[in-house]
C-alpha cells in the first residue's frame, strides 16, 4: 500500500505538471475532429455512440476538453468589460459543454464496465480533473468578476439569479476566499485526495473480484435453490464459487444453512479490505486527514463542519439530534429482536450467544415461522424483467402517464444493457433510460443512477439516464429471479432516474438531480412505496412457470413482516452513517493517532450505543466506497434523514388517492422537476402543506 501511495505521488506530479503546460498544445496540434467523444453525437438524444467509442478515444478527449475550458476560463477571468451575467456567470455556465460530454460517458463507464486501459486513464486523470476544477474555483480574477454578478443578483430573475447565487456558493465554499499560500495548499490536498480516492476504488474493486468463497461440497450450500446452485457453479464445473457484494452482510447467509458455510462467506466479506495484498486502511486514514486538513485551510474545524453548510440540514447538530430521537427506539428493537433468534439458534442445539453470520440466517427462519413467508418462494415470482416493465415502469405510467419503447437499435456499452424511449402522455418524446442489471467484474459494487446527457434548455438537451444494479447474472436458459430486497433495489434507482428524467431547467448545473445530497435521497426511497401497493404488485409479481398472480396470502404476509427485523435494519445503517459522521467530525490531531481503523471505529460506536457484536455496519471503514471513494462523506445520513421525507411523502401519496395521475402530476411538477430551483424545505412544505413529521417513518419502521 506504501508503494502504490509513493509511485502514485510520481505519477501525480508528472501529470500536473503535463496539465499545467499542456493544454494549449492540445488544442492547437492534436485534430480531434474524428474523436466521437467530443463531437455532439448524431443519435436520437444525442446519446453516446457505443460503437464508434473505444479506449483510445477517452484520454485525448478528456485532455482537450479541459484545455478548452481552461482557455474559455482564462478569457472570462481577463475579460476588461463590466461583469455581468451574460459576460462571466452564463460564460462559465457554458466552458465546459465538451468536458461535461466526455466525462459522463467516462466515468460513466469506469464504474459500470471498466478494464485495465480505463483504470490506468483513470488514475492518470483523477488529479488532473481535480485540479481542473481548483483552476476554476481558486481563480482569483474569475472569483472577482462572480462576486461582482452576484452583489447585483436582485437585478436578475429565475434561473439567472439562482444560478449566480449557486456558483458564488461554489467558488465560496470551495475556497475562494483563501489566501494564496492557502490555495497552494489546498489544492495539493484536493489532488492528492483524488488519487488516494481512485486507489481506493480500484482496490476494493479487485479485493471483490478476487476474493470468492469456493465450495466443493454441493451440502455445504444446503438451503439454497437449484436456480441459485446453477448460477454459482464454476465455469470448469469443478464446484460452486459465491461472490462479494459491496455490503457487509452478504444475501445468502439468509439461506445457507451450514454455519461453518455462513462464518466463512461473513468473515470473507469483514475482512476484505483488511489487511494483505488489497488492505485499504492505510488508504482511509490519509483521506481522512487531508480532509481534515482540507477543512481547517478553508476555516472549518472538522470537514462535517465544512461538508453540510449547504444542504437540507445544514449543520452536524440538526443530524445529532434527529439520530438521538431514533436511537432508543431502534437499540430496544433490536433487543427484542435478538433474544427471538437466540431461541431459534438453541433449538438447533447451539450453545452461546449470536454471532453476526446467525442473524440473516435466523431471521429469515423466524420470519417463514411467524409469517409464512419463504425467501426462495418468494423469489419466484419476482422475474426481474416483470418487476421493471410490468412493476417499475406500471407505476410511474399510473402515477406520470409516461410510456416505455425499447430502443434495440442504439448501441449500448454491453451486451446486458436494455435501452428504453419514454414518451409524455401525449407522445412527446422525453427521454433516454438505460438499464443495466447484472453483476460482472468490470462492474463496481452496489446500484446508482447517472446521466450520459444531463437536461438543459440552454444547450437543448433531453436526459439520457441509466440505472446500474448487481443482481445475479443466471445460469444460460435460466430466469432471473431476485429478492423482495432486489425488488425495492429497482424500484429505489428508478426513483432516482425519474427525477433525472423530469428534469425541466435551463442551466445544467440546477437541472435534476444536481441539489444537495439529503434531498436528492427522496425521489428514489419514496419511490419504494410502490412496489407494495396491491394494483402493482399484482401486475407484476407473476410466478416465471405457472404465470400465476402472487396469493394474497403471500402479500398479507409480505406486509405484516414489513416491520419485522427493522432493528437490526436500522442498526445495522444507523452504524454506518453515525461512523461517517464520526470520520469526518475529528481533528487533524485526532486523526493522526488511528492505528487500526477497526478499532476507531469499535470505539466510536460504542460510544453512541450503536455498536452491537452481532450487528456489524452496513459497511465497514475500510469498504465504505460511498465515504471514502465517492461523494457521500459526513453525508451517508441523508438515507435516513430522507427515508423521513419519503415516507412523509408516502403518508401524503395516501392521503390522495395512492397511485393515480392527480397526485403523481402534482409530486412531478412540485419536486420532482424541480431541480436545485427552490429552497428544499420549502419546496417540500408547498408540495404536502406542512412540515415533514417523522412519526410516519417511527411507524413504518414498527418502531412505535
Amino acid at each position: 500500500m506504501i508503494n502504490k501511495i509513493k509511485k502514485g505521488g510520481v505519477l501525480l506530479a508528472a501529470g500536473l505538471a503535463f496539465y499545467a503546460c499542456s493544454t494549449n498544445k492540445i488544442i492547437e496540434n492534436k485534430d480531434m475532429s474524428s474523436n466521437p467523444l467530443l463531437m455532439k453525437s448524431t443519435l436520437p438524444y444525442h446519446a453516446p455512440n457505443f460503437k464508434q467509442i473505444k479506449n483510445e478515444h477517452y484520454r485525448p478527449a478528456l485532455l482537450h476538453a479541459m484545455g478548452l475550458q481552461k482557455e474559455r476560463v482564462k478569457e472570462i477571468a481577463r475579460n476588461k468589460a463590466k461583469p455581468s451575467f451574460e459576460n462571466t456567470v452564463l460564460a462559465l455556465e457554458k466552458s465546459g459543454i465538451e468536458l461535461s460530454r466526455v466525462s459522463s460517458v467516462f466515468y460513466g463507464l469506469t464504474s459500470a464496465n471498466t478494464n485495465d486501459t480505463l483504470r490506468k486513464i483513470q488514475e492518470e486523470m483523477s488529479p488532473l480533473m481535480a485540479a481542473h476544477t481548483d483552476f476554476i474555483y481558486l481563480n482569483e480574477d474569475l472569483f472577482q468578476r462572480i462576486k461582482e454578478v452576484y452583489k447585483n443578483k436582485d437585478e436578475l430573475s429565475g434561473e439567472d439569479k439562482i444560478l449566480t447565487e449557486e456558483y458564488y456558493k461554489s467558488f465560496v465554499q470551495s475556497g475562494a476566499e483563501i489566501s494564496s499560500d492557502k490555495k497552494e495548499k489546498l489544492k495539493r490536498i484536493n489532488t492528492e485526495i483524488a488519487s488516494l480516492q481512485t486507489e481506493f476504488n480500484q482496490t476494493l474493486l479487485d479485493a471483490i473480484n478476487h476474493k470468492k468463497l469456493e465450495i466443493y461440497e454441493v451440502k455445504e450450500l444446503e438451503g439454497l435453490s437449484e436456480g441459485l446452485l446453477k448460477s454459482l457453479k464454476k465455469e470448469d464445473g469443478s464446484g460452486y464459487e459465491i461472490k462479494l457484494i459491496n455490503t457487509t452482510q452478504q444475501p445468502l447467509l439468509s439461506s445457507l444453512k451450514n454455519r461453518e458455510t455462513r462464518k466463512k462467506l461473513f468473515e470473507l466479506s469483514y475482512n476484505r479490505t483488511n489487511g494483505g495484498e488489497y488492505d485499504t486502511n492505510g488508504i482511509i486514514v490519509k483521506i481522512a486527514e487531508l480532509r481534515a486538513e482540507k477543512a481547517n485551510l478553508l476555516g472549518f474545524d472538522t470537514y462535517a463542519d465544512w461538508s453540510l453548510v449547504n444542504t437540507m440540514v445544514e449543520n452536524k447538530e440538526t443530524v445529532q439530534n434527529f439520530f438521538a430521537q431514533l436511537i432508543p427506539s431502534v437499540r430496544n428493537k433490536t433487543a427484542k429482536e435478538a433474544e427471538i433468534l437466540k431461541e431459534s439458534l438453541h433449538e438447533d442445539g447451539f450453545t452461546g450467544d449470536l454471532e453476526p453470520w446467525d442473524w440473516a440466517y435466523y431471521a429469515e427462519k423466524v420470519r417463514q415461522e411467524k409469517y409464512d413467508l419463504d425467501e426462495n418462494l418468494l423469489r419466484e415470482y419476482f422475474e426481474v424483467n416483470n418487476v421493471l416493465e410490468k412493476g417499475v415502469f406500471y407505476a410511474a405510467n399510473k402515477l406520470y402517464g409516461i410510456t416505455f419503447e425499447e430502443r434495440k437499435d442504439i448501441p449500448v456499452y454491453h451486451p446486458d444493457v436494455r435501452v428504453f424511449e419514454i414518451f409524455e402522455e401525449d407522445g412527446t418524446p422525453l427521454a433516454l433510460f438505460y438499464v443495466d442489471l447484472f453483476a460482472r467484474p468490470s462492474k463496481r459494487g452496489g446500484a446508482w443512477m447517472s446521466n450520459f446527457v444531463a437536461q438543459s434548455h440552454l444547450f437543448k438537451n433531453k436526459p439520457v439516464v441509466y440505472n446500474v444494479c448487481n443482481y445475479a447474472k443466471p445460469a444460460d436458459g435460466e430466469p432471473a429471479l431476485i429478492s423482495y430486497d432486489e425488488v425495492t433495489t429497482l424500484f429505489h434507482e428508478f426513483g432516482h432516474a425519474l427525477h433525472g428524467l423530469f428534469a425541466n431547467q435551463k442551466y445544467a448545473k440546477l437541472s435534476g438531480t444536481n441539489v444537495a445530497r439529503d434531498f436528492v435521497e427522496l425521489p428514489s426511497q419514496a419511490n419504494e412505496h410502490w412496489a407494495l401497493n396491491d394494483e402493482v404488485l399484482k401486475n407484476y409479481a407473476k410466478h416465471y412457470k405457472t404465470g400465476a398472480i402472487i396469493p394474497a396470502e403471500m402479500i398479507k404476509s409480505v406486509k405484516n413482516a414489513a416491520t419485522f427485523n427493522q432493528g437490526f435494519s436500522l442498526t445495522e445503517v444507523m452504524g454506518a452513517a453515525n461512523l461517517d459522521l464520526q470520520w469526518h467530525n475529528k481533528s487533524l490531531s485526532a486523526l493522526s493517532e488511528i492505528r487500526n481503523p477497526l478499532d476507531f471505529q469499535k470505539k466510536q460506536l460504542e460510544k453512541e450505543n450503536l455498536y452491537d457484536p452481532y450487528i456489524p455496519t452496513r459497511y465497514l471503514s475500510n469498504f465504505f466506497a460511498h465515504i471514502f471513494g465517492g461523494g457521500y462523506a459526513s453525508g451517508y445520513y441523508s438515507y435516513l434523514w430522507t427515508e423521513m421525507l419519503a415516507e412523509d411523502t408516502n403518508a401524503w401519496f395516501d392521503a390522495n388517492g395512492g397511485l393515480n395521475r392527480q397526485a403523481g402530476q402534482r409530486y412531478r411538477d412540485m419536486i420532482l422537476s424541480q431541480g436545485n430551483t427552490q429552497n428544499y424545505k420549502e419546496m417540500y412544505k408547498a408540495f404536502t402543506g406542512r412540515d415533514a413529521e417523522v412519526e410516519h417513518m417511527i411507524e413504518a419502521r414498527g418502531l412505535n
